[in-house]
């Protein structure tokens, strides 16, 4: 069973006093009292609160005075100013000191519970993201290479990986596009024996086969036009080493037959060459599509997918691993924070949902996209779901699992629902109600069922 958040009222006026703690208790929440600033600091100095909520002007000890020992003492609660008409502008300039809000006397009881709440929840996502933070701490870095995951499916992969990287055999990696093929080359490559080696990497996707040929192979000074010094290929330079080939079945068949020449004899020669040059190389091949089906059309070599598939390792999409989405979140607010040298900001619980329940069809890479966009817009320290991109905040209105993945009732769906219209309508009930399609009496008899004034 939870502690339920404790929260400091002072004020010297007992009738506002009494009425916030009332207010207060009502909600649940564990309510304590000071009727001075004094006796105000004095309950800081003694213990810790998740939120204060202090009038502005006392005698002896005035609201600032207050806001400033909490922070020195206190620094994760929260304040709130409890002030008069008169002296917003102080209440304002509190909230550049620190200050969480204020609320304007004569205050509405819907707007003290919404700005608590609101408080608490911001307390929650600090705690959330430094839990998070704390998570990340456990995932070591492999050389240059840092996988963060507590999948278990994922966690079976790099044990295998571990394994097979002393062992300097072939390895293929299957997988969807953005699943992180070759930073699982790189974490194979740094548990091997040639990590003080380096390891290269070429796309087979992005070159026609001549210019691939040149870019494995190399050339001789002549070879062709333009040729006026020797180059050494991409196979060559990685001697030593290993050798990433992405998107593997997009190689030519006739450029599949030089490849597995030099799998198997370890030699090559440039183009425009006549001597072999001798090369020690592992080969690490990835593909984003079902290579068997390629084999069986005879698109790709029967005798070089058995050279390269001596271990295979298949990642799994990002949508099976919705657990892992939390922290690669935070890995990567954490990463593009620093290089965009901004302010580390926290994401909401709205947004982490929608990317809980979201099916990333750009697996890790649209994660790592959409958290680098929320950094950029955001501009009070916390990413919103208006910082999502404009497919995303659609998906927000059509996502209604729990956060186990179970179905919920047809009545809790229309409860969100209800929610949200009255949410995006400003409160406008009949607004809300028009868009319900329904008349303004039904839509009041719902919220008083539902309970969601």
């Amino acid at each position: 069973m939870h502690t339920p958040p404790r929260i400091l009222i002072i004020d010297d006026e007992e009738l506002a006093l009494s009425n916030l703690e009332h207010i207060l208790r009502k909600q649940g929440y564990d309510v304590a009292t000071a009727g001075s600033g004094p006796k105000g600091m004095n309950a800081i100095r003694a213990g810790s609160f998740d939120v204060v909520l202090t009038d502005l002007r006392m005698e002896k000890v005035d609201g600032m005075a207050i806001l400033e020992e909490c922070k020195k003492k206190h620094p994760s609660t929260e304040v709130i100013m409890i002030t008069g008409y008169a002296t917003v502008d102080s209440a304002i300039e509190a909230m550049k000191r620190g200050a969480y809000h204020y609320v304007s006397k004569p205050y509405r009881i819907d707007a003290v519970r919404k700005i608590v709440t609101e408080a608490l929840e911001k307390i929650e996502l600090r705690e959330e993201n430094l839990h998070l933070k704390n998570e990340l701490k456990k995932f070591y870095e492999v050389g240059q290479v840092k996988i963060i995951t507590k999948d278990p499916a994922m966690l079976r992969i790099l044990e295998t990986a571990r394994q097979i990287g002393p062992t300097d055999c072939n390895v293929l990696i299957t997988g969807e596009s953005g699943t992180g093929k070759e930073l699982l080359a790189r974490y194979v490559h740094e548990h091997s024996a040639r990590s003080s080696s380096c390891m290269m990497a070429v796309n087979c996707g992005t070159f026609n086969e001549e210019l691939l040929t040149n870019e494995l192979f190399g050339h001789e000074k002549g070879a062709f036009t333009g040729a006026h010094i020797s180059k050494p290929g991409i196979i060559e330079l990685a001697n030593g080493g290993t050798l990433f080939l992405d998107e593997i079945t997009e190689m030519s068949v006739n450029m599949q037959a030089k490849l597995l020449r030099v799998i198997q004899e370890k030699q090559l020669m440039r183009v425009g060459g006549t001597s072999t040059i001798n090369v020690n190389v592992r080969f690490i091949a990835a593909t984003n599509r079902n290579i068997q089906t390629s084999v069986g059309s005879n698109e790709f070599r029967k005798d070089l997918y058995y050279r390269l598939n001596v271990i295979s390792l298949d990642l799994p999409p990002l949508a099976s691993r919705k657990n892992d989405i939390p922290l690669l979140a935070q890995f990567f607010l954490e990463k593009h924070s620093k290089l965009m040298r901004r302010d580390l900001p926290v994401i909401s619980k709205e947004v982490l949902e929608i990317l809980t329940n979201y099916d990333f069809p750009g697996n890790v890479r649209e994660l790592e996209n959409i958290i680098e966009r929320g950094i950029a817009l955001s501009t009070e320290g916390l990413i919103e779901d208006r910082h999502l991109p404009d497919d995303l905040r659609d998906f927000q209105i059509t996502t209604y699992r729990r956060k186990d993945g179970s179905l919920p009732t047809l009545e809790e769906q229309e409860i969100r629902y209800i929610k949200q219209v009255l949410a995006e309508s400003g409160g406008n009930k009949t607004l809300a109600a028009e868009t319900l399609g329904i008349d303004r009496v039904s839509l009041w008899r719902k919220i008083k069922r539902f309970n969601l004034e």
